[in-house]
């Protein structure tokens, strides 16, 4: 079975070619949703299918592909969402960037999702905004695009401002800085799931994050960020205290997928942070560039 689902993802992967890789228009925008929809809805299809038989289910890693994310995590989340279900099909993106790049864009325009998406650059809200309203699928009811630098004062009257409150099908949050404070302080939403990143560079055990500044920037190397954001042992346990479990993360180790407590348990157990640093990428960061991350301040937490 597992040999059926990797040769669809071959295919489509097949199908849609570079033309992912490199999208530079709307039009070019428009050429690939509807075949990339209609596969992703057959997929989506069949995992249900795997399920209801009691099939053997493949891993997170098996099932990796990108659309509009960086890496694979809308591969991810499609499965993960497959399998619980949705309830609103709406989404909250904090650190949404320019949003051709995202974890929000596939569902929005492939599969119908309404959302909220703030970012702290005001060139990457006008980017978001032209992209949405020329993007077919989305002009008639564009996504709320907000430009602001979130808080842990704001940020629960930026989204409840919105309209979005109470409970949410997902929340992703990449600001590359104060990301733990803003996650700890979230309060008007109840997102299904979390997808975050964290700070690699410090392994699977030690529980830090970076003091809280508001105006807090993150520090970059050629490999990427270093400090700033908080590792992934702290954001397990903010996210027990907030009543939810670490269920994967994609290929690389540096983002990580949350599920509430009491959906999907049987179908998503828990993981422990151990088991996001197989790869090579995860072991190279804790072996060559957590002595520059140590050189800055961190608070364990």
């Amino acid at each position: 079975m597992k040999k059926i689902l990797k040769q669809i993802l071959k295919k489509w992967l097949q199908a849609i070619g570079n033309k992912l890789l490199g999208i530079s228009t709307i039009k070019n925008i428009d050429q690939i949703t509807s075949v990339n929809k209609g596969v992703q809805i057959l997929l989506s299809l069949k995992y249900q299918e795997l399920l209801r038989e009691k099939a053997p289910m493949p891993k997170l890693e098996d099932i990796e592909f990108r659309a509009f994310a960086q890496n694979g995590e809308d591969g991810i989340l499609l499965y993960i969402f497959s399998l619980i279900g949705t309830t609103n099909k709406k989404l909250v993106d904090i650190g949404c960037g320019s949003c051709l790049i995202s974890n929000h864009a596939n569902f929005i325009i492939n599969h119908g999702w309404t959302g909220l998406l703030i970012d702290g650059d005001e060139g990457n809200i006008k980017a978001g905004r032209e992209f949405y309203s020329e993007c077919p699928d989305t002009q008639v009811w564009p996504p709320k695009l907000v430009h602001a630098w979130v808080t842990k004062d704001n940020i629960n009257s930026l989204i409840s401002n919105y309209s979005f409150q109470g409970e949410i099908d997902l929340l992703s949050l990449d600001i590359d800085g104060i990301d733990y404070w803003i996650w700890q302080g979230i309060e008007c939403i109840s997102p299904r799931v979390v997808v975050l990143e964290y700070i690699d560079v410090w392994g699977p055990d030690t529980s830090v994050t970076v003091p809280y500044q508001e105006n807090f920037v993150g520090k970059y190397d050629e490999h990427g960020l270093y400090y700033g954001s908080a590792s992934l042992s702290a954001f397990v346990k903010l996210g027990k205290e907030k009543g939810y479990r670490l269920v994967g993360c994609q290929r690389y180790g540096f983002n990580a997928f949350f599920i509430r407590s009491g959906i999907g348990e049987d179908i998503f157990p828990e993981i422990s942070p151990a088991e996001c640093f197989h790869h090579p990428k995860a072991k190279y960061g804790v072996e060559s560039r957590l002595a520059k991350a140590k050189e800055n301040e961190w608070i364990e937490v």
